[in-house]
């Protein structure tokens, strides 16, 4: 017996979809909003086409010498091909550059290989360690036929990145631990983190990197150096967890005290019922400000060019010192924008991904 196929009528979309009315909605909802898109709409017509000329028709691309590009009237990409490789690696000796160049992958692969939940298992701990270890022995050499560069040659992005990602996966434990103590029933334990996490807030961080860089030795005692590298990553990691402890700490307080009695009625104590049940909670809703802070964290890694270390920022002002190039210093400030804002960026949509992933907050139907 054959069945006929039954035809079903095509549904139209309902009242109020489609770019029409999503444009009405978010952009001429309202007298004001309309005038405001209409005059970011203007300053767009207004400023998009010179911006494009400047940096994309009359520019001078590939290698070319000074002189080209000051005669010419758009932007000299030619600088950047001439001084990438200081921009990105500092004063690391030249001939060892390919060092740092695979560091930087192999940071990039762990922090990749992390991002995935399937992944998140105990030995992701083990795997980090052996990374971590390789990292080092291809920054400082020494072994395995390398040769020994120290840290004040170190510079560029992979200090950027050395400063910035252990920055923020040191604060992160330490940042918890201020947080339970904030909350924590014993007076001195609460005192203490009380104590810590005001001081710290309370100053910027450029006087925690003075303190770290020039005042810390002078208590040291004779003959004992710490370096220099360590001492700035201490300075950004003491900082970066007083400011996540209140983050987290949000995420405490915002647990219905259901929980806790939930946790203390099937026998859990304190510490398992805060690993199992609380941590993973207040952790799940605060995810956009922990983003918020390591974000800030990774940018505020600027400021160690105060105590002469040769950051990303800084290496772009050595390479900008060359009085061949020295007109072309917007060129260099907008590449390093651009290497700023990839890693932003990336942080901010790995934190969307997370939320949907994890069932953060309420999706849209």
């Amino acid at each position: 017996m054959s069945v006929a196929a039954v035809s079903r009528p095509s549904r139209t979309a309902p009242p109020g979809s489609g770019a029409l009315a999503w444009l009405k909605e978010n952009l001429f909802s309202s007298l004001g909003n309309t005038i405001l898109t209409l005059l970011i709409g203007l300053l767009v017509v207004l400023a998009l086409p010179p911006i494009v000329e400047w940096a994309l028709v009359k520019s001078v691309w590939g290698p070319a010498p000074s002189q080209v590009c000051k005669e010419a009237e758009g932007a000299c990409w030619a600088f950047i091909y001439e001084k990438h490789r200081l921009i990105l690696f500092g004063r690391y000796p030249f001939a060892e550059q390919w060092r740092p160049l695979v560091a930087m992958v192999l940071l990039f692969g762990l922090i990749g290989f992390s991002c995935f939940r399937r992944f998140w298992k105990g030995w992701l701990g083990a795997v980090w360690a052996v990374g971590l270890v390789l990292f080092c022995i291809l920054m400082w050499g020494g072994l395995f036929g390398l040769s020994y560069v120290e840290t004040a040659l170190w510079g560029g992005l992979p200090l950027t990145l050395i400063l910035s990602s252990g920055g923020i996966v040191l604060a992160f434990p330490f940042a918890i631990l201020l947080a339970l103590g904030r909350r924590s029933q014993l007076p001195i334990v609460r005192a203490i983190c009380v104590t810590y996490i005001e001081l710290i807030r309370g100053v910027p961080l450029v006087t925690l990197l003075f303190m770290a860089s020039f005042m810390f030795p002078l208590f040291m005692p004779h003959g004992v150096q710490i370096d220099a590298v360590l001492r700035a990553l201490v300075a950004i990691l003491l900082f970066a967890a007083a400011y996540l402890a209140e983050v987290v700490r949000g995420g405490l307080q915002a647990i219905p005290k259901g929980q806790y009695e939930a946790a203390n009625a099937i026998g859990l104590t304190y510490w398992q019922a805060t690993r199992k049940i609380i941590l993973p909670q207040a952790i799940r809703i605060v995810i956009p400000p922990i983003v918020n802070s390591f974000i800030a964290t990774f940018k505020d890694t600027s400021l160690v060019v105060i105590v002469s270390l040769t950051d990303l920022l800084l290496a772009t002002r050595q390479a900008i010192s060359d009085p061949a190039w020295r007109p072309f210093f917007v060129e260099g400030y907008v590449f390093i924008a651009l290497i700023y804002l990839v890693f932003c960026y990336a942080m901010s949509r790995y934190s969307r991904y997370l939320e949907t992933e994890l069932h953060t907050g309420r999706r849209k139907r």
